[in-house]
């Protein structure tokens, strides 16, 4: 599977963004899908994730009641909604699937295989 991200932009403090990671010719079912994140001079590090198969969620604390991980129901896309957004969640944002099965935490980015191009998040103060 092939994901692809978009939705990224420039948004003031407090605003909201959607993001949107589809899987390009394909599905992602039988998949869990994540979102990681990168900003400059820091590590990747995973923000949630979903399993298709049974659609349950895990999210890093520092985004727990502001980010939503959803599918919508013909399962080829994952999407991230970011609301409250803070200055420090600025970063690159990349989308990663890994076969069900296939993975130990769906948030440690070495657990998972199939990588997007990521997009910018700007979150300005």
């Amino acid at each position: 599977v092939q994901p692809v991200e978009s939705g990224g932009g420039l948004v003031r403090a407090g605003g909201s963004l959607r993001l949107s990671c589809a899987a390009a010719g394909s599905t992602f079912d039988d998949y869990a899908v994540g979102w990681f994140r990168q900003a400059p001079g820091k590590g990747r590090e995973g923000v949630a994730c979903i399993s298709i198969d049974d659609f349950t969620t895990a999210y890093k604390d520092a985004v727990k009641g502001r980010f939503t991980i959803s599918t919508n129901d013909a399962l080829n896309t994952v999407y991230l909604q970011m609301n409250s957004l803070k200055p420090e969640d600025t970063a690159v944002y990349y989308c990663a699937a890994a076969v069900e099965g296939d993975y130990n935490d769906c948030l440690e980015p070495r657990d998972l295989d199939y990588w997007g191009q990521g997009t910018q998040v700007t979150v300005s103060s």
